[in-house]
């Protein structure tokens, strides 16, 4: 069993708890995800499965959009609802306007240096961040280029002093640090109140599905078969290579074979056109990568 499960993760657990969850109610081996979720965020979160595990070096560099839901008027040290408030301002009312806001949003499309919040998992000296701040230690934290694709405004509360934003943007981009920026421009301070992930690269919420249904149709396999994307369309725009059986054979067996063809992932087929796994050509030499082997 090989390939993708898009879960549509619930809010309350981490990315590993999902893992675990799948690797037990199928009693699968080789289990792991892509792209990270925080306990408190929901939406899309790949799943791989067998040696579909083995693709995750080429899944982590995708595009991600996002659903967020910005408290205006207060800062928690976590920069989301787990933290706690640090600060309180004003939340003007000329800029709770719609206009006003559109301005503002427009301002954070495009390349742009960021730096991450204290309370994350990127390493500094050797240390994660969230090290340093559980102890008390100040560290310069070093910015980052991320991009922002889209932003737009979905809709605002007044009454709640909310704001929901939906943003595409580039890996690496941290939601939380986005709209503590938002709220500055706003002349205010605010925290991440809500985030819900709704694609990463072509993987949407659409197609995602409950860890619930799973866990109702565990005993189902047809039902898990019918959740899986199979390897092969993972990758659907990725160009293709078919081999005859004796090429086939030493490509198995790890031999690399010339191939004139430019650097990258390919597809493998066999004569039959039946898809067998990925190869990489790196300076016209074709070598076995991710194959289509039972586990």
């Amino acid at each position: 069993m090989n390939g993708i499960i898009i879960i549509d993760k619930p809010k309350g657990i981490t990315s590993h708890d999902v893992v675990s969850k799948i690797r037990k109610l199928y009693h699968i081996k080789k289990v792991g995800h892509t792209g990270t979720l925080d306990p408190n965020a929901t939406g899309v979160l790949p799943i791989l499965i067998g040696n579909a595990t083995k693709l995750s070096k080429y899944l982590t560099e995708h595009d991600k959009t996002y659903i967020a839901t910005i408290k205006l008027g207060e800062q928690t040290d976590t920069l989301d609802s787990e933290g706690v408030i640090i600060k309180k301002s004003k939340v003007d009312e000329k800029n709770m306007q719609k206009g006003r806001i559109k301005e503002i949003l427009q301002n954070f499309l495009g390349k742009q240096a960021q730096q991450p919040p204290i309370y994350s998992a990127i390493k500094v000296n050797g240390k994660k961040l969230y090290e340093y701040a559980r102890n008390g230690i100040d560290v310069e934290i070093p910015k980052r280029e991320i991009e922002i694709y889209k932003i737009n405004l979905e809709s605002i509360n007044k009454k709640e002093r909310e704001i929901i934003i939906k943003v595409q943007c580039s890996k690496g981009t941290y939601i939380r640090t986005l709209c503590k920026d938002i709220a500055e421009k706003l002349e205010t301070v605010g925290y991440m109140k809500e985030l819900r992930r709704i694609s990463v690269n072509n993987f949407n919420i659409d197609n995602a599905i409950d860890i619930e249904k799973l866990e109702k149709n565990k005993d189902n396999q047809l039902f898990l078969d019918m959740q899986i994307i199979a390897m092969e369309k993972i990758f659907t725009n990725f160009p293709k290579i078919e081999l005859e059986q004796k090429k086939l054979e030493a490509l198995l067996n790890g031999v690399k074979l010339t191939y004139l063809k430019p650097d990258g992932l390919y597809k493998i087929y066999n004569k039959n056109k039946i898809f067998q796994g990925f190869g990489i050509i790196e300076n016209h030499l074709l070598k076995r990568d991710v194959m289509e082997e039972q586990v």
